[in-house]
């Protein structure tokens, strides 16, 4: 059963930066997609990031570009959300995802096959 433990959340000022950290154990296969989202407080759950392992494609919802960046380490099975120019509207738990990646040009879609994780609350507010 794939396990998956999400680290690196807190408190951040608009303007500053976070790294979060996904580390994933009971993975059977080296070819998979991890994924970054994130629900802020009433709202839904919502997509963020992701990353296919295999080739270190990845991806970002518009409102994110350019200011946070995913990267992998497979030796460690952990993803990496470095999370910069925080805004306020970037509040909310993170949550990160084994699943099924489907692409069309530049829309993407992660298909969560793994239970959630606890998640890592960020917080950004001056």
């Amino acid at each position: 059963q794939v396990q998956l433990v999400e680290s690196g959340g807190g408190l951040v000022q608009p303007g500053g930066s976070l790294r979060l950290s996904c580390t994933a154990s009971g993975l059977t296969s080296a070819n998979y997609a991890i994924g970054w989202f994130r629900q802020a407080p009433g709202q839904d759950r919502e997509k963020v990031s992701c990353i296919r392992t295999r080739d270190g494609s990845t991806y970002y919802v518009d409102s994110v570009k350019g200011r946070f960046t995913i990267s992998r380490d497979n030796d460690k099975n952990t993803v990496f959300l470095q999370m910069s120019s925080l805004k306020p509207e970037d509040t909310g738990v993170y949550y990160c995802a084994v699943g099924n990646l489907a692409t069309f040009g530049s829309m993407w879609a992660l298909t969560p096959s793994t239970s959630w994780g606890h998640g890592s609350p960020v917080t950004v507010s001056s």
